[in-house]
């Protein structure tokens, strides 16, 4: 007598990915119909600094385009680091629960940030400058963040690609911030001359100690 053994088919779950996906670009889709006129010259960032001259007034960061497509950005690194682990093997890819605490881990982490830099611009009396200098670095990233989704989708959905592909992407993305930075200190460079001790204050505590934090307990974990 032949004994037959059932093996279960395990299948990897990737809807909740796709609906992520579609709700991004759905997103975009409403804001670029909503703010059509700025959407152009949003999408237009990497050739011209004239969206940054025209919407550099901090109120801006709370606007409902930047809102819209905060979400968007977070949803996307999101991805984007979750993908990373998983090509690098400390995670899988179609993990939805590990996905929730990433993209938790970012919103408390970018809002925490934002709330700490409005306490002390207001304590030193430079919030104006530090919402304008968020405005900035906000746009960038978001510009980053949506020039990376669809990127995303093909990591995600393509198992049989090289890890040099991710490497050459977070390397990018960090020399587009080191030069975002650079060019917020230029546009800013009047205020920052003016109160340079709380500027280096403001870099070192808020803009630097906590990713090297972050790369430190990373690094610790994972050894």
């Amino acid at each position: 007598m032949i004994e037959h053994v059932l093996h279960p088919r395990i299948t990897e779950n990737k809807d909740w990915a796709t609906l992520l996906f579609v709700l991004s670009f759905a997103i975009i889709a409403i804001t670029k119909s909503v703010f059509e006129n700025r959407f152009g010259d949003f999408a237009n960032l990497i050739f011209s600094n004239k969206y940054t001259k025209i919407y550099r007034d901090s109120s801006h960061l709370k606007s409902g385009f930047t809102v819209a497509l905060f979400f968007v950005q977070v949803i996307s690194f999101a991805f984007f680091i979750q993908l990373s682990l998983s090509y690098f093997g400390f995670a899988s890819k179609t993990d939805w629960i590990l996905y929730i605490q990433i993209i938790t881990f970012l919103i408390f982490f970018v809002l925490s940030k934002y709330l700490i830099e409005k306490i002390i611009g207001t304590a030193f009396n430079m919030e104006e400058f530090v919402e304008q200098f968020n405005l900035q670095k906000v746009t960038y990233r978001t510009y980053i963040g949506l020039f990376i989704l669809p990127i995303n989708i093909i990591l995600f959905y393509y198992d049989s690609i090289s890890r040099n592909i991710p490497l050459f992407i977070i390397s990018t993305v960090l020399i587009i911030n080191i030069l975002t930075y650079l060019i917020s200190i230029k546009n800013y460079q009047n205020l920052i001359f003016g109160k340079l001790f709380y500027f280096i204050l403001y870099l070192c505590a808020l803009e630097i100690a906590p990713y090297y934090f972050m790369y430190y307990w990373f690094t610790k974990g994972s050894a």
